[in-house]
C-alpha cells in the first residue's frame, strides 16, 4: 500500500503541471487582464504599459508561468487587480464552499445510496417507478430553476429560511442551498446504486450467503452493499471537485461569497491571478479527491490489493 501511495503522488507531479499549464494558458492567452482591469473605458498606452509591467504581463508567456509556479511553491498565488492576496480571497471563500460540499456530500450518501438500496432491492415494484421518475425528474431540470423556486416558495413565499445566506454563511444556512447543489448528483447516486444493487444481488456470493442462513440485514450491508458502492463511491470522488468548481450558480442564487462566487468575478473582471489561483487549488481536490477514492477501493472489496 505504501509503494502504491508513494507511486500515485509521484503520478500527480506531472498531471499537476500540465493541468496548471493548461489552465494559465487559458486564462492569459485567450483574455486581455488590462482590458478588464480598466473597465469599460480603454486605458490609455502609458497606464497600461505600467499596468503590464507590475503585474509581469510584460512577460513572455512561459515566463510568466514559471514565475506563477515557483511563487506557487512558496504559498505565494498573486495579487488580484484590486491590490488584494490572492490567498485572503481563498482564506474567505473556501471555507465557506467546503462547508456547502461538505452539506451536498451528505445528502448524496444519506438520500441518494438509502434511495438506491430501497429501490435496488425493490426493483420493479410501485416504489421504484416513483423513485426512477422523480430522479429523471431532477436530472431534467436545470439547477439554477431548481434553486430559484425553492428560494422563492421556502424563502419569500413562506418564509421558512432566509432568501439568502448571510456573510458567515453558518451550517444551518447552507443547508437548502447544499440540497439544491447536490440535486442533480444525489439523482445520478440514486440511480447507480439502483443498478448496482440490482446487478450483485443475483450474484453467487449474495446466494451463498443466503444459503448460509445469513441474517438479511447481514447480508445487504455486509456482502451487497459493500461490493456495490465501488461505482457510487468513484462517482463522489469525482464529484467533490465539480461540485466545489461548479457552485457558480447556487452561490450566485443565494449570494453566497464562495469559491464559485470569486471565480465569477474573477471571469467577469478577467482578474487572471484570481481565476488560475482558485482554479491550481481544485484541481488539487480533484487530484486528492481520486487518491482516495483509490484507496477505498480496497476497503470496499477484499480482493483489491495494492503493491
Amino acid at each position: 500500500m505504501g509503494r502504491y501511495v508513494v507511486r500515485r503522488l509521484l503520478q500527480m507531479i506531472p498531471v499537476f503541471i500540465g493541468a496548471t499549464l493548461l489552465i494559465f494558458l487559458m486564462v492569459n492567452v485567450m483574455g486581455d487582464p488590462i482590458a478588464g482591469l480598466c473597465g469599460e473605458r480603454q486605458c490609455d498606452p502609458a497606464t497600461a504599459a505600467r499596468l503590464e509591467q507590475e503585474f509581469g504581463l510584460d512577460k513572455p508567456v512561459w515566463q510568466q508561468y514559471l514565475t506563477y509556479m515557483g511563487n506557487l511553491f512558496t504559498g505565494d498565488f498573486g495579487t488580484a487587480f484590486n491590490g488584494q492576496d490572492v490567498t485572503e480571497l481563498m482564506a474567505t471563500a473556501f471555507p465557506v464552499t467546503v462547508r456547502l460540499t461538505l452539506i451536498a456530500i451528505l445528502f448524496e450518501i444519506v438520500i441518494g445510496v438509502t434511495l438506491g438500496v430501497v429501490t435496488g432491492l425493490r426493483r420493479g415494484r410501485p416504489v421504484d417507478t416513483g423513485v426512477l421518475l422523480l430522479t429523471l425528474v431532477v436530472i431534467s431540470v436545470p439547477t439554477f430553476v431548481t434553486g430559484l423556486l425553492l428560494q422563492l416558495l421556502l424563502g419569500v413565499k413562506w418564509g421558512w429560511i432566509r432568501p439568502s445566506v448571510s456573510s458567515e454563511a453558518p451550517f444551518d444556512e447552507l443547508i437548502l442551498p447544499g440540497l439544491v447543489l447536490a440535486s442533480v448528483s444525489l439523482a445520478y447516486v440514486t440511480r447507480l446504486t439502483r443498478t448496482s444493487i440490482a446487478e450483485n444481488r443475483r450474484s453467487d456470493y449474495v446466494r451463498t450467503a443466503i444459503a448460509k442462513g445469513l441474517p438479511r440485514r447481514r447480508v445487504v450491508v455486509r456482502h451487497l452493499l459493500r461490493n456495490s458502492l465501488i461505482p457510487v463511491v468513484t462517482f463522489i470522488g469525482a464529484d467533490i471537485g465539480f461540485l466545489m468548481g461548479g457552485a457558480i450558480v447556487t452561490e450566485r442564487i443565494f449570494n453566497i461569497h464562495g469559491v464559485g462566487y470569486q471565480l465569477y468575478q474573477g471571469i467577469l473582471r478577467q482578474n487572471t491571478q484570481t481565476v488560475v489561483g482558485f482554479v491550481t487549488v481544485l484541481v488539487l481536490v480533484f487530484l486528492v479527491a481520486n487518491l482516495v477514492v483509490d484507496l477505498l477501493y480496497a476497503v470496499l472489496d477484499p480482493r483489491i490489493r495494492y503493491v
